[in-house]
Order: C-alpha cells, then sequence, then structure tokens
C-alpha cells in the first residue's frame, strides 16, 4: 500500500502519450542527422581545404594572422597556371590512365576465372585457396619491389611505364581474386544449372547468367583497382625516373616538392583535380560498391 502523500505508482504497461512518442522520435532523427552532418562536413574539409588553397596568393597562404579559410587577398589562377605549363602535368594524368585502363583489364581478365574457379570447381580446398592468395596482398610492398626490381630489369622495362603495368596487377589480382570469390558464393548454383539445362555451355552459362549478376563485384574490382592504381608509390619511384614516363602519385610530388620548397597551392590544385573525379566515380557506384565489398566480407 502507497504511502500517505506519495504519488501513485505508475501502472504496468501504461504507455507514453503520442506526443511523449513523436518529441523521441523527432530527438532521435535529429541526433541522427547531426551525426551524419557533422562526418559528412569532416570528409569534405579536406576538399574544400584544397579548393580555397589552391587560389591563395604566397603573402595569403604564409601569413598566420590570416583567416585560412578566407581569402584575404584576391584569389589568383597562377597556380594552376603553374601546375599545367611549368611541369608535365597533363602527361602525368595520360600516364595514369594509360597505366590504370590496362592494369584494370589485366585484373578482371585474371580475377573472374579465378574466382570462379575457387568457387564453383575447387571444392572444399578452394576457401583455403583463396585465403593464401589474398595473403600474399598483405605482403608490404617495400619487401616486394627489390624482387620485383630484378624481374623488371629481366624484361627491359626500366624506366617504362609498361614496368608498372606488370608490376600492379601482383597486388590487385590477389586481394580482388578474394573479394569476387565471396561475391560468387552469393549467386545460387540453381541459376547456372538451368542454364546448362536450356543448351548452354558452361562457358555461355557464366557469360548470360552469373556475370550479369556479378556487376556489383565486377564494379567494385575496378574501382578498387583503379583507385589502387592511381595512388600507389613505393613501385612507381623505384621503376620510373623520367618525367614523361611518371605517374601523377611521383610526378607531382618530384615536380613541385624542389628541395626545401613547397608549392602547396600547385599541389593542392594537382591533388583535387585528381581526387575530385575519383570521389564522384565512387558516389555514382556508391550502392554497387558497398554491396559487392559487403558480399565480399560476409560470404568469403
Amino acid at each position: 500500500m502507497a504511502a500517505p502523500g506519495s504519488g501513485a505508482a505508475p501502472r504496468a504497461g501504461m504507455t507514453d502519450s503520442p506526443t511523449a512518442a513523436r518529441v523521441r522520435r523527432v530527438g532521435a532523427r535529429g541526433a541522427l542527422y547531426a551525426v551524419a552532418s557533422f562526418f559528412a562536413l569532416f570528409a569534405a574539409l579536406p576538399f574544400a581545404w584544397m579548393v580555397l588553397t589552391i587560389f591563395k596568393q604566397d603573402a595569403d597562404l604564409y601569413n598566420r594572422r590570416n583567416n585560412p579559410f578566407l581569402y584575404n587577398k584576391p584569389p589568383t589562377w597562377k597556380n594552376i597556371d603553374l601546375l599545367v605549363n611549368d611541369t608535365e602535368y597533363v602527361r602525368f594524368v595520360l600516364n595514369t590512365l594509360f597505366v590504370a585502363v590496362l592494369v584494370v583489364a589485366i585484373t578482371l581478365v585474371a580475377v573472374v576465372p579465378a574466382a570462379y574457379s575457387l568457387t564453383r570447381l575447387a571444392g572444399r580446398w578452394g576457401e583455403g585457396l583463396g585465403i593464401g592468395i589474398f595473403l600474399v596482398y598483405l605482403v608490404p610492398p617495400t619487401l616486394l619491389f627489390i624482387p620485383l626490381a630484378r624481374v623488371v630489369a629481366d624484361l627491359g622495362l626500366q624506366n617504362s611505364r609498361w614496368a608498372m603495368v606488370v608490376v600492379y596487377p601482383t597486388f590487385t589480382i590477389p586481394f580482388c581474386t578474394w573479394l569476387l570469390m565471396g561475391f560468387f558464393k552469393s549467386i545460387p548454383w540453381d541459376i547456372e544449372e538451368q542454364a546448362m539445362i536450356d543448351g548452354y555451355s558452361r562457358l555461355g552459362a557464366i557469360w548470360r547468367t552469373v556475370l550479369p549478376i556479378s556487376i556489383p563485384g565486377l564494379l567494385t574490382v575496378v574501382v578498387f583497382t583503379f583507385a589502387l592504381t592511381m595512388h600507389e608509390f613505393v613501385y612507381a619511384l623505384a621503376f620510373v625516373s623520367s618525367s614523361e614516363n611518371k605517374t601523377i602519385s611521383i610526378g607531382v610530388t618530384t615536380e613541385l616538392i624542389r628541395g626545401d620548397v613547397f608549392f602547396w597551392q600547385s599541389l593542392m590544385a594537382a591533388a583535387a583535380i585528381v581526387a575530385i573525379p575519383v570521389a564522384l566515380l565512387y558516389n555514382l557506384f556508391l550502392d554497387r560498391f558497398i554491396a559487392g565489398f559487403t558480399l565480399g566480407a560476409v560470404k568469403g
């Protein structure tokens, strides 16, 4: 029995009023949007910083009393002019695209049959072999570039773009094979069986059923390989020395860092010109990219 003067205890099963429930929903949604906005701004800050820095004059950039997020002096185009006309930046971009497209093609040609064979044809040994292939990807590049340099020298590819075309698949193929194995495991075997019952060969069944369903996984391989090829530094630095054969990752740093002088505005311009298209590419295929990585991680 409740003590005299005390409030009545709430009855079991009593529900909150609609107003209280609505307030909780609005609060939860507001907290979610606040957290999402914080991380979105945090992710966009490097791009904003790059764009702001590109058009700043030296007197504005290096003055600590100036607000770094405002133009305290008129913006200038001379930093982009320096990047385009005083360096081989256009050549770096073309070399990077040349290497990236070829590496993507080689990777796709290698990983699709490898991942399918390990998933469908290797039986219980397939998963173990797939993990073994993935472990190759974890070997640090600093341990491999010396023996790979011998391979490049024996092939006569020193100081050539083809050296990177030959070397880069050594780290893109292992990871992408493991990733695509997980995606192939998510595709029911019945689909291929039905296609072969309808008269297609195994190759025809793969072409007409497996590959169309695997588009998210294939796009993941393409985007991952392309981005990794563009950002790779160690092998490009070890195998290429002439400016006409350099890619962006080493060309920009060697041309715009001269002794102890850093051309920060031009460096930011070089980074932004490459980073923004890659970011747009990621966002364009974001859903399929996440699907490919998720299925690769869960099923692989």
